[in-house]
């Protein structure tokens, strides 16, 4: 090959062990070839749990730290994911949760950590005298016929329902609160939390509902709440499967949702569920426009600096890489509580993409290399191309109809330099 192909073989390696760079994205010079090939990946270290529930507030932290605990295989980690969460718990009013959470521990982390009669009886007995108030207050709004009270009244009813965990009641609590609001703000809150409620239960579609009711009061929507309807947005497309709407929600949201929704999401998150739904789905110039050239979506993205290289290498070409990072990321993706379901199809959709745009500015492939860039064997890469053809996502020129060895031909016409298929069996 190095001698009829008339580029050094050293430069055609590199350039298939990692992709090819597009004409306008090539590097200028070897320099550049030799920082991006000795660039760092990360180490597939052990979640930092108390850094990780850190990022989280209220019900989802404790939800987040339980998922984490019955997904990991780990049992150190399983059993510092429920002591946080014993210990969090034991700052609210949830004592039925607490109960779960002390049969998980299951006597494992000693007798501090187990069963507290005398704090669950205390709780509850405080949580049945709260109620009855509660009750007693909002019969006399009634009575009064004064809107405003009713609506405090209901919303204090779903406030409570929530800290005791009774899900289903705060929503409905919060929803009566919709006929005694006065002001758009109010709505705004109304949605909002039935929106937070609705995620905790993951009734999705009553996300998807209550974000476009809210989006009804533009007048009343400041640049935080936005932001945490787009982020709501997203977590519903992202579990309809819907990536590149998440995506698009994602990449919206503002920075000014800051920490602000610590109790439903880190600002990690959207850039991770942000970042990966935009490279399942988008293509070469999205990706550029929407994500890369996207000034408030990179400030997330350096919030998680293995997710940025990601992108950028596969925008880049530089498939070897960014399937390593890939393959870090995946252990502690599949303990987030939101995305964990969508790890292996984001991948699969996430290499496909990488496939066709390896061979897009080519005409012609060395299958043995191309198999080396995407840690793979000749036999399965040909089939990974195959179903990529068949469903017309790769385009041949000529009629092929099957895919064997391919062997790369640069050529020239004047000072263009472009690539021809040529097919061998």
């Amino acid at each position: 090959m190095d001698g009829e192909d008339g580029a050094p073989k050293s430069l055609m390696e590199e350039m298939y062990a990692n992709g090819i760079e597009g004409v306008d994205d090539a590097p200028s010079s070897s320099t550049s070839t030799t920082i991006r090939k000795n660039r760092p990946i990360i180490s597939g270290e052990q979640l930092d749990i108390e850094a990780y529930a850190a990022l989280y507030s209220g019900r989802t932290k404790i939800m987040r730290l339980i998922f984490l605990a019955d997904h990991c295989d780990n049992s150190g980690m399983q059993l510092e994911a429920l002591r946080m969460a014993y210990d969090e718990l034991k700052k609210g009013e949830n004592t039925q949760l607490f109960r779960e959470v002390v049969q998980k521990i299951d006597g494992r982390l000693g007798p501090n950590y187990s069963t507290d009669a005398t704090w669950c009886a205390m709780v509850d007995r405080k949580a049945d005298q709260r109620k009855d108030k509660l009750e007693s207050e909002l019969n006399a709004y009634r009575t009064n016929l004064i809107k405003e009270s009713i609506r405090m009244g209901y919303n204090d009813f779903g406030d409570f329902y929530y800290a005791h965990g009774a899900l289903g009641d705060a929503f409905k609590s919060y929803v009566r609160t919709r006929d005694y609001c006065t002001t758009s703000k109010h709505i705004i809150q109304m949605c909002l939390s039935a929106i937070l409620v609705s995620i905790e239960m993951g009734q999705f579609a009553h996300v998807t509902s209550y974000v476009s009711k809210a989006e009804q009061t533009p007048e009343a929507l400041d640049p935080p709440s936005i932001a945490k309807l787009r982020c709501a947005a997203g977590l519903a497309h992202l579990e309809a499967k819907k990536y590149k709407l998440a995506a698009r929600k994602f990449l919206e949201v503002g920075p000014e949702l800051g920490n602000s929704y610590s109790e439903v999401i880190a600002p990690q998150d959207v850039a991770t569920y942000g970042g990966l739904c935009a490279l399942a789905s988008f293509d070469r110039t999205e990706l550029k426009n929407k994500v890369i050239d996207n000034i408030n979506f990179r400030n997330f993205l350096e919030l998680v600096p293995e997710v940025r290289e990601l992108i950028n290498d596969f925008y880049s070409s530089h498939y070897a890489s960014c399937l390593e990072y890939l393959g870090n990321l995946k252990s502690n993706l599949m303990l987030d509580i939101h995305i964990h379901d969508h790890v292996e199809t984001l991948y699969d959709q996430i290499r496909s993409r990488a496939l066709i745009q390896y061979t897009h500015p080519f005409v012609s492939v060395d299958m043995r290399m191309m198999a080396d860039a995407f840690k793979t064997s000749v036999a399965g890469l040909e089939k990974e191309l195959e179903s990529l053809i068949t469903d017309n996502q790769i385009q041949l020129d000529g009629e092929v109809e099957s895919i064997l060895v391919y062997t790369l031909v640069p050529w020239s016409e004047g000072s263009q330099f472009k690539w021809k298929w040529t097919f061998s069996n």
